[in-house]
């Protein structure tokens, strides 16, 4: 598994060519999708698709999931994880994700991490949450299994259930956004926004993004690899925030050989919330790959 979960990449299920070549996109993530973006004649094949996908190359350095049915009322749900569970990708995505479902699917992985001799729980849960009540019981969905990696926000279906168009603004998105937030960090798991749907504007990307990053967002889904350099630039520490991380860091040391509790530095009072903060800025920058 993945300590940088910038990007997330959606990729088709049904899709030869995107499967083969996802590697080479840049994100963080991959997520073979089997559910929205794959028909239901094709459920089957495209099942077939990503479970040889996933034997037969090599995914080193990127996190592998796989967007599985609903696996309480769909009939498509189990035979997805039946499949592919056994070749052993680094989570299954659940979408229109609750307590229930979550806890179904970790049986069934308990099960089959059993019956294969895998580690215990080396298959995580990623949780899409995308109704009003999902929303309103994120705490116990963040609780319902410790597989959870992570909860992803779902904003097309939220929306539409509310009865109200998404925003280039996002403000409807602002509860949701935060309560994820809010939520997942509590739990230690990641919060990832959900999509921006339209992979011309970028600019409206950076806005999207951005928006949910200054809400405490850990990363973003995307629809389509030209999204994921952006995602991975807006979720990544800026040089100037590494630089200073930098000097926080290393003052702090110097005032821990001299024995003082309290220093400052450019005129700002250094406290441990602050020196946390830079010890992870410094820590994601080198996840990143970042140097300053």
């Amino acid at each position: 598994m993945s300590d940088l979960r910038r990007s997330m990449l959606f990729v088709p299920g049904f899709r030869p060519g995107m499967l083969q070549n996802s590697s080479i996109y840049g994100a963080d993530s991959i997520i073979f999708d089997l559910e929205d973006s794959v028909a239901v004649t094709e459920k089957d094949a495209a099942r077939v698709l990503v479970r040889n996908i996933l034997q037969e190359l090599d995914f080193s350095g990127i996190e592998m999931v796989v967007r599985i049915n609903p696996v309480t009322d769909s009939p498509f749900g189990e035979e997805d994880v039946a499949e592919i569970a056994g070749v052993r990708p680094d989570a299954f995505m659940l979408p229109k994700a609750d307590e229930e479902g979550i806890r179904v699917l970790a049986d069934m992985l308990d099960e089959i991490e059993q019956k294969e001799g895998f580690e215990q729980e080396s298959i995580k849960i990623f949780a899409l949450v995308e109704s009003t009540s999902a929303v309103l019981n994120l705490c116990s969905i963040a609780k319902a299994s410790t597989r959870l990696a992570g909860i992803m926000l779902g904003a097309e279906d939220l929306t539409a259930e509310l009865g109200i168009k998404r925003t280039l603004q996002g403000n409807e998105l602002l509860y949701a956004r935060s309560h994820l937030a809010m939520v997942c960090k509590s739990a230690g798991i990641d919060a990832i926004d959900t999509p921006f749907g339209d992979v011309e504007d970028r600019e409206g990307l950076e806005y999207d993004a951005s928006q949910a990053k200054s809400l405490g967002l850990t990363g973003k889904a995307a629809i389509h690899p030209r999204q994921v350099g952006t995602i991975n630039r807006l979720f990544s520490p800026s040089p100037e925030e590494v630089i200073y991380a930098g000097k926080v860091v290393a003052a702090v040391r110097e005032a821990e050989k001299e024995g003082k509790g309290v220093l400052a530095l450019d005129g700002k009072m250094v406290d441990a919330p602050v020196a946390a903060r830079a010890e992870k800025v410094l820590k994601q920058a080198k996840l990143a790959g970042i140097e300053v």
